[in-house]
């Protein structure tokens, strides 16, 4: 609808897979399944449910009357008993079982922890794609000096591959952290309504097996192995805040990783793809601007702003429940999922098709290598004899005067002058021979070879499909 607002996350950014999964139709049709399996659980555990009333429910999973349930909600001003009447509506026979027993947070909590469990996964597996690319590109350009920057100041050398490495490692300890909180989601079963689990109890008058019984059952169909020991109406919003903190996590990785990239393509050294028909600019036709690197970086800080809602949100529940997280969490948890999921393609991309200019690096790098190799150079002159004390100040001296040239637009010329002091005894074919870049990147290539062979174990799984953006 073009007269309504509309996400940006749907029209633009986020995967086909992430809108379908927080559509509407995957709420409300995980909230018939939760109703049927509660209904599926209860008869096997001995209450007076027919077989028949089980499958008429499992035949209405996902004929969803919105319209009814729309015109409900607005006479009960209750959308979960909105969804029960048309549910009932849709399997007459029994209308009169479900949710017996339950309240509200049975469905609505527990689909949202099976939706977030599935988002998890999902982010993780493009998590470990995004690694895959990096992984290449280390090792790739593993031993391709560049000049490196402490401060955003020129210092000792890397390797390109090296520095994708530290981007890289990053992610790795992203993904651990997505391990964990997928494996730490626990299911909330049906507990009642401050979770004392008193309506099964007279259910099945006191027998605290069979509630046992039908809440392993429910949670096991949805693929759960575990439920909270205790909890109130709702699962604790602690699970919410470990989740953001992860998103959040991803999200500053790939904030870092595309910062670093446009600080690069400013000198051209590395940039982001560029299509062949893209226009950089609309008033300066020549530029090239890093906007997919902008996108992600923009993006990233919604995100790491927007888990601050789940700690919100933890710290003020009062006892064993209170409503004032229901329209926060409505808005905060989905569109944190489908902003990683949107941070994720892009870097996907950008990274699959990052483009590294050796030769404007090589040059950038040799600009500066004069410089960077002066103890190199002070080492070789006290091995032919000279005085440490003495050479150094030479080459300060001759260091100062080339960067005052440099300041000035002209060529510093260091090596020229430093093979015209005589007490430095060195020629200008010598202290050149001085400048392979190689010399100063130490164990670069060396630290990415046996880092990557490390995530051998993660990247062995990782898809190598990348998903064509269209903006």
């Amino acid at each position: 609808m073009r007269d309504r607002y509309e996400s940006p996350f749907s029209s633009r950014y986020a995967s086909d897979y992430m809108l379908k999964l927080f559509s509407n139709d995957t709420r409300y049709g995980t909230w018939r399944r939760l109703w049927a399996a509660l209904a599926e659980a209860e008869m096997k555990q001995g209450l007076g449910i027919t077989e028949a009333q089980v499958e008429e429910l499992k035949a209405h999973l996902d004929d969803i009357d919105y319209d009814l349930v729309a015109k409900r909600e607005k006479e009960v001003r209750h959308d979960v008993m909105a969804h029960v009447y048309a549910y009932g509506k849709a399997a007459p026979s029994a209308a009169g079982i479900i949710h017996l027993g339950a309240t509200s947070c049975y469905v609505t909590d527990n689909a949202d922890l099976i939706i977030y469990r599935d988002a998890l996964k999902y982010i993780k597996e493009e998590l470990r794609a995004l690694m895959a690319n990096l992984a290449e590109c280390a090792l790739e350009y593993k031993d391709v000096p560049t000049l490196g920057y402490t401060h955003y100041q020129p210092a000792q050398p890397v390797t390109v591959g090296k520095r994708v490495s530290l981007w890289l490692q990053d992610l790795e300890s992203d993904y651990h952290e997505l391990e964990f909180a997928i494996g730490n989601i626990r299911f909330l079963g049906c507990r009642g309504t401050t979770g004392t689990e008193a309506s099964f109890m007279d259910l099945f008058e006191g027998d605290t097996d069979k509630i046992d019984g039908m809440n392993s059952i429910i949670a096991e169909k949805f693929g759960f192995t575990e439920v909270f020991p205790v909890s109130g109406q709702t699962y604790p919003r602690k699970t919410d805040v470990r989740i953001m903190n992860c998103l959040s996590s991803i999200a500053q990785s790939c904030y870092r990783m595309a910062q670093d990239i446009r600080l690069l393509q400013h000198d051209r050294q590395i940039e982001e793809p560029f299509e062949k028909n893209q226009i950089g600019s609309s008033a300066m036709a020549y530029k090239r601007n890093p906007m997919r690197c902008e996108r992600i970086c923009s993006l990233a800080r919604y995100l790491m702003a927007d888990t601050m809602n789940s700690v919100m949100t933890a710290q003020s529940q009062w006892l064993e429940r209170t409503l004032d997280d229901s329209a926060n969490r409505r808005i905060s948890l989905p569109e944190g999922f489908l902003c990683c999921d949107s941070i994720l393609r892009i870097a996907k991309n950008v990274s699959n098709g990052l483009v590294v200019n050796e030769k404007v690096i090589d040059k950038t790098l040799r600009d500066y290598l004069p410089f960077i190799a002066t103890e190199n150079i002070m080492m070789e002159a006290v091995k032919k004899g000279g005085d440490r004390q003495e050479i150094h100040e030479i080459i300060r001296k001759c260091s100062m005067e080339a960067t005052a040239a440099l300041k000035e637009g002209r060529d510093g010329e260091l090596l020229k002058k430093l093979s015209e002091q005589p007490s430095l005894g060195l020629s200008l074919e010598e202290l050149e021979k001085l400048m392979d870049p190689h010399q100063y990147t130490g164990r670069c290539a060396e630290q990415v070879e046996r880092y990557v062979e490390q995530l051998k174990p993660i990247l062995e799984k990782a898809s190598k499909s990348d998903e064509e953006l269209d903006i």
